[in-house]
């Protein structure tokens, strides 16, 4: 298995629009942060987790001309407007997208002209799969969906192999630590150290989960401008929890 970390920046990204503080400042390449999406690659499959509107240029970015399954934690923009660009990987194979039926709806809503009875030319034909907490295969990998609580949303995390992705994390809830044990990498959200935001870990707060879940390793992700400098922070943190960055690879022990 290989993780690639294809964004790792909350939903306004890094820099920050009109933002001048000296992270969106910063010459570090792993101060840059698209919005969060992974990409598993197992058994000869690629895995999409969450699907921004930075997707298109995630793709480009690197060099990746196949993907065989999307998954979608949640409707949030920053986590799957970049569907309609998943066109040029439809043109010569079916591929499926997994969400929770809400999310399934919202698409729906938002996306019309890809549901129509008759389609207009050259728009996605998205093969949306409904999914709820049981587990699943996507294009042959055993997929274990989580609950998360994003605030008050449920949304998903899911679990692949011996890796966990918990992006816009607040809470879980007791039940989902029963899918989260002998893990060797956690993906985990800590959008910056004050730990105040309703719908968000801070980083006191991801270290917790971390405490109580023991992953070999874990990687944080969904980071804003707050977090701070990646050559700083990444020095604080305790020796098998780091702050990922975009373009980063990794895989199991």
């Amino acid at each position: 298995m290989k993780i690639t970390f294809l964004g790792t920046g909350t939903s306004t990204g890094v820099p920050e629009i009109g933002c001048h503080c000296e992270v969106c400042r910063s010459r570090d390449p792993r101060d840059r942060r698209l919005r969060t999406s992974v990409l598993v690659e197992t058994d000869g499959k690629r895995i999409l987790l969450d699907c921004g509107p930075d997707f298109r240029w995630q793709m480009l970015k690197q060099g990746i001309e196949q993907l065989d399954a999307v998954l979608l934690s949640h409707e949030h923009y920053d986590h799957v407007s970049g569907l309609d660009d998943l066109r040029p990987f439809l043109y010569h194979h079916a591929l499926k997208i997994y969400a929770e039926e809400d999310v399934v709806e919202a698409i729906r809503t938002r996306l019309p002209y890809a549901f129509r009875e008759h389609l207009y030319p050259g728009v996605p034909q998205l093969n949306l799969q409904a999914v709820g907490l049981e587990a699943f295969d996507a294009a042959g990998i055993r997929v274990q969906p989580i609950r998360v609580m994003h605030g008050q949303l449920p949304i998903l995390g899911f679990r692949i192999g011996a890796m966990a992705y918990l992006t816009d994390l607040k809470t879980l809830p007791e039940s989902s630590y029963a899918h989260l044990k002998d893990l060797d990498i956690l993906v985990l959200d800590a959008l910056r150290h004050d730990s105040r935001h309703f719908s968000h870990e801070g980083v006191s707060e991801a270290l917790q989960q971390i405490e109580r879940i023991r992953p070999k390793r874990t990687y944080l992700i969904h980071m804003s401008h707050k977090i701070g400098l990646h050559r700083i922070v990444a020095e604080a943190l305790p020796a098998n929890v780091f702050l990922a960055y975009d373009g980063l690879e990794v895989q199991p022990v």
